[in-house]
């Protein structure tokens, strides 16, 4: 079984970064896209992702995405604002309203594409989750209000996690559906490198799987269960939903593990995956903030988040996949430092969105990522089991190619 997978195939590299290019062919016109950010400020989110846009993809000036910004929205001005001085540099507007940014103040629409940034910024924590309330679901909602009123939609990217609770992210989702909005969101993990390349195949039986992250528990853990969700969602039959998901905190995490509710296995494998972090045994180097998020799934999968914070400062995943004898493992690389290559990656998948009109993987799988984070942190605040029927979200997966090489 071929477990190494595509990746992108001819091309330049820029700075580390690898652009797809047809030989011979000459470059598309670039598309004019509106950025919807909650606050634009150094290395966050928004800096990463639309910069690149008018700055290159190693922010350099060089080579970036065949998109033009057109203009910005920011929710929040950031102490040291970057929104600003990008506007004076290169000419995009910063629009007073979401309807602007769209419209450039007009009664059509003035842009092919929209990216919405909902991600840093001074936002309150929801009482009962800890989560911080990022408005996604209103900066979504105002971009659907200047839709209605022009009498057309273009296709839309949200960054991270729909939203903070499972109501507005359906919300979301069934709005782009319901309007035929071609519609994509999520973290730039599924777009990583690999190390060593891992997919695995469609159809493929995984009897466990397990992810390590670390850092915050919801919004690094986004993270992991993106990573986990790019692989598991290949399984026989593809994806069909979480049925329940449990937290374990301290000593129940390894009571949990000594009764089979994880894999230990699995866990030593995801660890060896990565670079060396810290010496000595797991039981020791975890620290009282790491938690384990338990996951089964509609269809009997059994896989566990481990944000083993302590003994870990990267993303590794591994698998039981059947035919192999031993766990299959990878690392998820990032560059941890400017430019943030990675985010060129799915800034490529964002451009195939816009340029396409067709998602380049399923919203379903950042929709049940968004469920799945928003019970963990649930479980977290009450310390009781998840059950989550209503998380009975079906799709297939599709084959997007992530970042080649070593980053």
């Amino acid at each position: 079984m071929n477990l190494t997978r595509r990746t992108f195939l001819g091309g330049s590299l820029a700075a580390g970064l690898f652009v797809p290019r047809v030989r011979g062919a000459e470059p598309p016109s670039k598309l004019p896209v509106a950025g919807i950010a909650t606050t634009y400020g150094p290395n966050n989110h928004a800096d990463v992702i639309l910069s690149k846009i008018v700055e290159g993809y190693a922010h350099d000036g060089g080579e970036g995405p065949n998109l033009k910004l057109t203009s910005v929205f920011v929710d929040q001005q950031h102490p040291k604002d970057l929104s600003r001085p990008l506007a004076e540099k290169h000419g995009f507007r910063l629009a007073r309203s979401i309807d602007e940014a769209l419209t450039l103040g007009g009664d059509k629409l003035a842009v092919a594409g929209v990216i919405i940034v909902g991600e840093h910024g001074d936002y309150p924590l929801d009482p009962g989750t800890g989560q911080k309330m990022y408005p996604r679901r209103r900066l979504f909602d105002e971009v659907i209000k200047t839709f209605k009123r022009v009498g057309r939609v273009v296709p839309v990217f949200s960054d991270k996690h729909l939203a903070y609770n499972w109501e507005d992210a359906r919300h979301m989702v069934e709005t782009a559906r319901a309007m035929k909005i071609p519609f994509m969101a999520g973290s730039s993990l599924p777009v990583a490198w690999r190390v060593p390349p891992l997919e695995l195949p469609r159809g493929c039986e995984i009897n466990e799987a397990l992810a390590i992250g670390y850092g915050s528990l919801e919004a690094y853990g986004f993270h992991a269960v993106e990573m986990l969700q790019c692989q598991v969602e290949r399984r026989r039959g593809g994806e069909t939903g979480v049925k329940r998901i449990e937290v374990v905190k301290g000593e129940a995490i390894w009571e949990a593990g000594r009764v089979g509710r994880w894999s230990r296995k699995l866990f030593d494998a995801a660890l060896a995956a990565a670079p060396p972090y810290r010496q000595g045994e797991p039981e020791k180097l975890l620290k009282d903030t790491a938690a384990f998020y338990l996951i089964e799934y509609r269809d009997g999968l059994r896989a566990t988040i481990a944000m083993a914070i302590g003994a870990a400062n990267t993303f590794s995943f591994a698998a039981d996949v059947k035919g192999q004898d031993k766990p299959v493992a990878t690392l998820f690389a990032l560059q941890e430092s400017r430019p943030f290559g990675h985010f060129g990656y799915l800034l490529k998948a964002i451009e195939h969105l816009v340029r396409t009109g067709q998602p380049a993987y399923p919203v379903e799988r950042t929709l049940l990522s968004t469920g799945i984070i928003n019970a963990a942190m649930r479980g977290i605040a009450t310390g009781k089991p998840i059950e989550t029927p209503y998380l009975d979200v079906a799709y297939q997966p599709v084959d997007w190619p992530f970042a080649p090489g070593k980053p």
